[in-house]
């Protein structure tokens, strides 16, 4: 792991840190499209995932099993060095912390459907985006975001989630947003996916407990840990690799932009996967959410905008 000091300008490019099966695939396949396949990969595994719930004992069960084998790919393909100083240390465990947390969305699941929770989830990071904006049309699209927000929690419409579900989809929210601020600085301290692959790890650590006492023994039954090593795979592994190879290839503006369609894939999976019907207002929040997202990422200052595809720069890898 490199040193904190390290100057920037030591730092293996994106080129160079590039595989050449990432490079074969940037050449073959368009960056936008990895994206897109990454959004679907992403909303794919959470609809399989909210599914093996009854299988599994629980959401807990789920999340653990979720995370301990995105851990374990993570830890084989990075094979990261322990920090030894102790910001480091603390960096890691707060980065693993927020990553357990943002999976208080798979609870949030248990209580309202995949659209409408990934949705709520990704007011955490747009509100990031917003409070680093300089600009007077990003008080339009935080207007469109809260109306969107209103349109999913008014008590005057039959789909509205209970109160329970909200608390579970706004602290994934807010787990959310500290992950993309925790990913920043982590990646400006440590060199590629280490620190990530060291904060999967705790978080699996933090959830394995929870999962014990929702799931049991049901948790090493093969069925289940089959389908949730698919889940992590296609929730973590692979939107990762995909993220990653298509930010060294174009902006990380068309990267946010992309990525503010993830609340339609959910909607759309939890449709076709799950037989989940979303009402008319349900729609309409979540495209106002999306909007909102995909036009603060669009009209942001590019000065705050990262400059390179660190790996702890990728929103959805976990």
């Amino acid at each position: 792991m490199k040193s904190p000091t390290t100057p920037a300008s030591r730092r293996a490019s994106p080129a160079e840190d590039t595989s050449p099966a990432e490079r074969r695939v940037a050449r073959s396949v368009p960056a936008p499209l990895l994206v897109l396949t990454s959004v679907v990969s992403v909303q794919t595994g959470q609809a399989i995932g909210k599914g093996l719930f009854s299988a599994a004992g629980g959401p807990w069960g789920v999340v653990a099993i979720r995370l301990t084998f995105a851990a374990l790919l993570l830890l084989a393909w990075w094979r990261p060095r322990l920090p030894r100083e102790r910001t480091d240390i603390l960096l890691i465990l707060a980065f693993g912390t927020a990553i357990a947390g943002m999976n208080l969305g798979y609870l949030a699941m248990k209580y309202m459907p995949l659209g409408v929770a990934m949705t709520i989830q990704l007011m955490g990071p747009l509100v990031v985006s917003l409070c680093a904006a300089r600009r007077l049309v990003h008080v339009l699209w935080g207007l469109l975001a809260v109306t969107g927000l209103v349109l999913f929690v008014s008590p005057g419409t039959d789909s509205a989630p209970p109160a329970i579900g909200l608390l579970f989809a706004v602290g994934s929210a807010v787990s959310m947003g500290s992950y993309l601020l925790l990913s920043k600085r982590a990646g400006a301290r440590m060199s590629g996916g280490q620190p990530l692959a060291l904060a999967v790890a705790w978080a699996a650590l933090l959830t394995l407990p929870f999962g014990v006492l929702d799931s049991g023994s049901r948790m090493l039954e093969a069925h289940v840990l089959w389908v949730g090593l698919a889940v992590a795979v296609l929730s973590a592994a692979v939107p990762y690799s995909l993220e990653l190879t298509a930010l060294r290839h174009m902006p990380a503006r068309v990267v946010g932009v992309l990525q503010s369609l993830e609340p339609v894939a959910a909607g759309i999976a939890g449709l076709l996967l799950l037989n989940e019907y979303l009402g008319g207002l349900q729609w309409l929040a979540i495209v106002c959410i999306s909007a909102a997202s995909a036009g603060t990422v669009a009209t942001k200052d590019k000065s705050l905008l990262p400059p390179t595809a660190e790996p702890g720069t990728v929103k959805r890898s976990v």
